[in-house]
């Protein structure tokens, strides 16, 4: 594979000694657009130089009240003024703490009160939201003029960053992250869209960039390769919307959340004129990998990582073709293993994990030193998911908690759930294990079907057991009008487990 930022001659990490995330995004010519707005009135340009303007005002008023180290709120959807908040944030040493305009009072309040918080960048919606959770700042008039902010004298260890987990496996954990994150991610963002920063490129994602596949996979990245971001935040996704966007705003390169993409493919929207398509956060299957050929003309790059450390894999249609069923090949600078019981490479399945070292590698867990401690083995962090190598590629098998013990079998729910979406009338699902006498457990799926369609449950049964093992297929399965989500369109499996469970105790 051809050269990728962050990375030096010999495939190590190029990292100074004294870094600062704000300077790699704003160290770039004064001209040069760096973020267009897109929004139902208008489409404004802004360039470095403006950007730049923005966050040494925000810095100003911050730097008159919180020294180094205060955690600071942003609660701003895709803008420009989103990208300054931060940028101000840690051009005075102090730590963000990106939060999403989705959350009701409860996950707000959670968050806030764990990090500290007492200072949130927001706008008038925003300051609603939060109440009397913190001190709303509105970021678009907060600003004090005066002459250039100097960066903060940060070294790559220093925190600048605390973003929230998902919670899809316990209670939301707050990952703390040096100033070294940003070019830990830059290797895997370059490889996923087949070596961004070409000519005519410019980024976009409908994911918001309160979550890190928005800020780190795109807005920030975008800005520290020098590659216009387009922020369009749509309050819905909608795929008719989302070709007209990509139309309008010459948008080159877009990352896709696979609720996205199975919005697109359900609707059967193609998008001509992209030259890279990249996606992550669960895996998308051989079916959905096919149709990305015939909808955008070429292969959709999946990517692996996770809030402690993204961005660790990935495939790179311009380098090699994808494997269907597999996430991709370790990106360089990050070293993945698959482990067993003993912490011993498998030999099949076992734990994921990334060795110490990786520049996208959490501090760790804020204030949670024993949960940190948790999260590693040794030299390596463990991150919960089960896979297994297939030459050298990775194929995801589910998270560790997912996955299904049935008469002896080790079921991964992603597979079943892959089968039952090539379906014509199945829109989503989710697969787990309910608990059985007799089996363990048993496989269930919970299925949304698409609008106006009559599958029955044993026709799906069927399906399945013409396309993976006998063994492998859904003993039952529920229709429902929809699933239990997070903020970030991840199937949350452990609500569905819980259903399951409560369902075999009646």
């Amino acid at each position: 594979m051809r050269a990728l930022p962050g990375i030096d001659a010999r495939g190590r990490w190029d990292i100074p000694a004294r870094l600062n995330m704000a300077r790699q995004c704003l160290d770039h010519p004064a001209d040069r657009i760096a973020i267009t707005e897109v929004s139902q009135d208008a489409v404004t340009e802004v360039t470095v130089s403006q950007l730049a303007a923005r966050a040494d005002g925000l810095a100003r008023a911050l730097a008159l009240r919180v020294d180094g180290g205060a955690r600071i709120g942003v609660l701003l959807g895709q803008s420009a003024w989103c990208a300054a908040a931060h940028l101000a944030i840690w051009k005075i040493g102090a730590i963000s703490v990106p939060l999403f305009k989705l959350f009701k009072h409860d996950a707000l309040a959670s968050r806030i009160a764990d990090a500290g918080v007492e200072i949130v960048l927001t706008d008038d919606e925003g300051a609603a939201l939060l109440g009397d959770l913190a001190e709303a700042w509105l970021a678009d008039t907060a600003g004090i003029a005066g002459d250039p902010v100097p960066f903060a004298d940060t070294g790559p260890e220093d925190p600048a960053v605390l973003i929230y987990t998902s919670g899809t496996t316990g209670t939301p954990k707050g990952a703390l992250h040096g100033h070294r994150v940003l070019t830990g991610h830059l290797p895997c963002v370059a490889a996923s869209h087949d070596f961004l920063g070409q000519p005519g490129d410019r980024l976009w994602t409908p994911a918001d960039w309160a979550w890190i596949g928005g800020l780190f996979d795109v807005a920030m990245p975008a800005l520290a390769l020098g590659v216009p971001v387009v922020a369009a935040r749509m309050q819905k996704f909608d795929p008719q919307a989302c070709r007209r966007l990509i139309a309008d705003a010459g948008i080159r390169n877009v990352f896709f959340p696979p609720t996205a993409l199975r919005m697109l493919k359900s609707a059967d929207v193609h998008i001509g004129g992209l030259r890279s398509v990249a996606s992550g956060g669960e895996p998308l299957g051989a079916e959905m990998l096919e149709w990305g050929r015939r909808a955008f003309g070429l292969q959709i790059n999946e990517f692996y990582g996770q809030t402690e450390c993204n961005m660790v894999a990935s495939s790179c249609g311009a380098a090699f073709a994808a494997q269907p069923g597999c996430i991709g090949k370790p990106v360089s600078g990050h070293e993945i293993a698959v482990l067993d019981a003993a912490g011993a490479p498998a030999q099949g399945e076992g734990d994921v994990a990334v060795r110490r070292g990786s520049a996208a590698m959490m501090l760790g867990y804020w204030q949670r030193p024993e949960a940190t401690a948790e999260k590693f083995r040794g030299d390596w962090m463990l991150t919960g998911d089960r896979g297994r190598w297939e030459g050298e590629f990775l194929r995801f098998v589910g998270r560790e908690d997912d996955v299904i013990t049935s008469a002896g079998y080790r079921i991964g729910p992603a597979e079943i759930e892959d089968c039952l979406l090539t379906h014509p009338d199945v829109a989503t699902c989710g697969v787990v294990g309910k608990p059985d006498p007799l089996r363990t457990e048993i496989v269930k799926a919970y299925v949304v079907l698409r609008e106006g369609a009559g599958v029955r449950g044993e026709a799906l049964q069927d399906w399945v057991k013409e396309r993976l093992a006998s063994y492998s297929y859904p003993r039952e399965i529920e229709f429902v009008d929809s699933l239990p989500m997070t903020v970030t369109g991840k199937v949350i499996r452990k609500e569905l487990k819980a259903r399951a469970a409560r369902e075999t105790a009646v």
